[in-house]
């Protein structure tokens, strides 16, 4: 118990001293906790339609009011919080998996390799994120794996340009040369010495990366390559009524865009705090 309570005394003087973190971690805990429980809160399905209830406004039991298939609004924000999060944080994943071993091996073997790799890192880093993701996205189809794979990719010239830099000072360190001096080998030194040594700089960019992803998948959903009906995506929500419906029935602008937003800005201002806690070297 006593442990608990100071525990809870450390995360308070964090959120003393980071309150916009602090907030950033709230709006992704709710998010997290609303996708986790979507079928279990959510009034209605988000699939079942009902032309009665076109466009209804909201109010009553249509907190949210309904779209044009007369589907929940609310449902179909709780449950593309799934969609969203899924791709967000899967993409996120390999995307680092990937640019951790492509910036280890780059950084400590060196040489040709380094120099090859680097090159092919600065030709996908020319192309901005959310167009390689729509090049890749549109040779691949629309579908959740196709969407996942099609945003992680562009993700590892960034994890592997950062873990490279952090490399290629942890390898003039004395523990380094140590470990070599005990006749070790470099991927057992990669591995065991410097790998734990660049999770911190790892959790940082993946925290600020995630908002990336999810705004790069409601954009590829909004332009109909990321992930399809009948899945209640964010972007798609936006897609089906952005033009046609924004001036008779903004709600259905309003609330999904809402989401997307909330969820973006909670990911940078917990991205922040964590680059602040993790490198003092970075406060601002």
């Amino acid at each position: 118990m006593l442990h608990l309570f100071k525990r809870l005394a450390v995360l308070s003087r964090l959120a003393r001293k980071y309150p916009l973190g602090a907030a950033g971690a709230v709006i992704m805990t709710l998010f997290v906790a609303a996708a986790l429980l979507a079928d279990a809160i959510s009034p209605f399905s988000p699939l079942t339609t009902n032309p009665a209830l076109s466009l209804a406004r909201p109010g009553g039991l249509h907190l949210f009011g309904a779209d044009v298939m007369g589907r929940d609004i609310l449902s179909r924000i709780l449950h593309g919080a799934r969609i969203s999060l899924a791709v967000g944080i899967f993409s996120t994943l390999i995307g680092g998996v990937f640019g951790v071993i492509i910036g280890i091996a780059s950084g400590f073997i060196g040489g040709w390799f380094d120099l090859v790799v680097q090159r092919l890192t600065d030709i996908l880093q020319a192309l901005p994120v959310l167009v390689l993701a729509l090049v890749m996205s549109a040779a691949l189809g629309p579908s959740l794996p196709n969407t996942i794979l099609a945003i992680s990719i562009p993700l590892i010239p960034y994890v592997s340009r950062v873990i490279r830099a952090n490399t290629l000072g942890l390898r003039e360190l004395a523990f380094v040369e140590a470990a070599e001096a005990t006749g070790m080998t470099r991927w057992r030194i990669a591995i065991r010495h410097i790998l734990p040594n660049t999770l911190a700089p790892l959790i940082v960019i993946s925290t600020a990366q995630l908002g990336s992803t999810i705004l790069t998948e409601a954009s590829l959903s909004f332009l109909g390559l990321g992930v399809p009906e009948p899945y209640p995506s964010w972007g798609r929500m936006l897609s089906d009524s952005a033009a046609e419906y924004m001036r008779t029935a903004p709600w259905l602008v309003i609330f999904p865009g809402l989401a997307i937003s909330l969820a973006v800005f909670g990911t940078n201002m917990l991205g922040d705090a964590l680059r602040d806690i993790l490198d003092p070297r970075q406060r601002t």
